[in-house]
């Protein structure tokens, strides 16, 4: 089937209105967790945060495989979906209140095994929302299936609205970590609300077998990918505290989520269209193999300066921001954000293999990452404390993970030399900003003003760099007007 370039200009109108409607949420959504974060920090004692954290440990693992994968089979669907739908209602419910169960049965095991026994209580409750996520999860791939991603917004809204007034009212009458759950659950029930009544279609729970056989085909090994990919971001977390201690945890910890600023802003609002993106087009081969090359070099654009500033001004930045206590954590965060655009690439490698109903190579290659990280983290913590932990993170990443997707996606005429050209001027660009900013830094004392001046003259230099990519940039906006 060969795609129209009417059809096309109309597909790439969906999905930058969707990808713009997803930036702003994401962006509302980080900064208003910070304040609440904030108020909710002078309420509730330390220690209760810390029984909470137990509790969002195991509904995380849980959440991540709560759907069994079989929604993101909705979503690449491109067909009716009236015969599907409700096989995936059915399975969705089903793992989600079994799962839901095993939470509630095994809390107080959990929690002891944590050594937090308090939390039993709490991860029972929140168990909800596994419940819920099985519902939703329909609604859910329909909105990302369609690009309503202003419907998501509006529900991720009510969710913050709803959960803040809950947390707050329940704080200043002293229930602690309990505040924070109920918190949780009122999220995912207001949303879900929103949820159903923004989605028109409705259906109700039904089985296929063999539509069930083929949907856990597809979404079991996403599943565990799911996992393994849980493993693979927290695993690190282990090695340094085991090996290094809690100081150099807490150092490697803020480095860690500062470079993923990159991955939430950037790679989080693709994400949230990629899969459906790619799905519409893979019936069309070569539309589908450019699609993956434009989008990457479109993401590279806005990644890269955002990665070498932070890597770059990594010293000064964390000092003036976060006080002179904290400078050891600057030198695992320049590493860690080369990380974190390695990630920003491939994340959108596993929507594209995910599109063309690759599961079991995307699980293979989760296999393949986790079983290589894990002894060269401790390696690189034996050799480098916490930069070297970092070291392993990037060389796992660069040296064997991309390379196997390059691999993967050899049958759908995607080349390395054509994914170099289209990232070239975005890693010229970078280049130059590097050597802008160690310029700038040997010149000028003040870490405050080296920061300052040191972005903007990086930040134009790149912009000159990438200039002549503004064509492909216009042609996208000039179709999404004309869509």
């Amino acid at each position: 089937m060969v795609t129209t370039q009417e059809d096309t200009g109309q597909l790439e109108g969906k999905v930058s209105s969707a990808i713009r409607w997803s930036a702003i949420n994401s962006l509302l959504q980080r900064l208003s967790a910070v304040g609440i974060s904030i108020l909710l920090a002078r309420l509730i004692a330390p220690e209760q945060f810390g029984v909470f954290a137990v509790a969002l440990v195991v509904l995380n693992i849980v959440l991540s495989v709560s759907e069994l994968g079989v929604s993101a089979a909705l979503v690449r669907h491109n067909g009716p979906i009236d015969e599907m739908a409700p096989t995936v209602t059915t399975l969705s419910l089903a793992s989600g209140s079994l799962l839901a169960l095993i939470c509630v049965l095994g809390a107080p095991w959990f929690s002891n095994a944590m050594d937090a026994p308090e939390a039993a209580g709490i991860i029972q409750l929140m168990s909800i929302a596994l419940v819920i996520a099985g519902a939703t999860a329909v609604p859910g791939a329909l909105m990302q299936r369609n690009f309503r991603q202003d419907h998501k917004f509006y529900a991720d809204t009510a969710a913050f609205v709803a959960g803040t007034a809950v947390a707050v009212v329940l704080a200043l009458m002293g229930f602690g970590a309990w505040s924070l759950a109920w918190q949780r659950i009122a999220q995912n029930l207001s949303a879900a609300v929103i949820m159903f009544w923004l989605t028109k279609e409705r259906f109700r729970p039904g089985w296929n077998r063999l539509q069930a056989k083929e949907l856990l085909s597809f979404g079991l090994p996403l599943a565990g990918s799911s996992l393994l990919i849980l493993g693979v971001m927290n695993v690190d977390y282990i090695v340094v505290g085991a090996m290094l201690g809690t100081i150099p945890l807490g150092f490697y910890l803020l480095a860690f989520n500062l470079a993923s600023w990159p991955v939430g802003a950037f790679s989080a609002p693709v994400r949230s269209v990629s899969l459906a993106a790619f799905s519409k087009v893979r019936e069309d081969p070569e539309l589908f193999q450019r699609s993956f090359g434009r989008a990457l070099g479109l993401l590279a654009l806005v990644t890269v300066p955002a990665c070498v500033l932070l890597a770059a001004l990594a010293e000064p930045l964390i000092r003036v921001v976060y006080g002179e206590r904290w400078a050891p954590a600057a030198a695992a965060l320049a590493l860690l954000v080369l990380l974190g655009a390695v990630r920003v690439a491939l994340e959108l490698g596993y929507d594209f293999l995910a599109s063309a109903g690759r599961s079991r190579a995307i699980l293979v290659i989760h296999v393949v990452w986790l079983g290589a990280l894990v002894p060269l983290l401790a390696l690189g913590a034996h050799l480098d404390g916490i930069r070297g932990v970092a070291a392993a993170h990037v060389i796992v990443a660069v040296l064997v993970i991309t390379p196997a997707y390059l691999v993967t996606f050899k049958p759908y005429g995607i080349r390395a030399g054509a994914l170099g050209v289209r990232l070239l001027r975005p890693f010229l660009g970078g280049v130059l900003m590097i050597a802008v900013v160690l310029a700038v830094r040997q010149t000028i004392d003040s870490e405050l003003l080296q920061i300052l001046v040191g972005g903007a003259l990086s930040c134009l230099a790149y912009a000159l760099v990438v200039f002549p990519m503004r064509h492909e940039i216009i042609a996208v906006l000039k179709k999404r007007a004309n869509a």
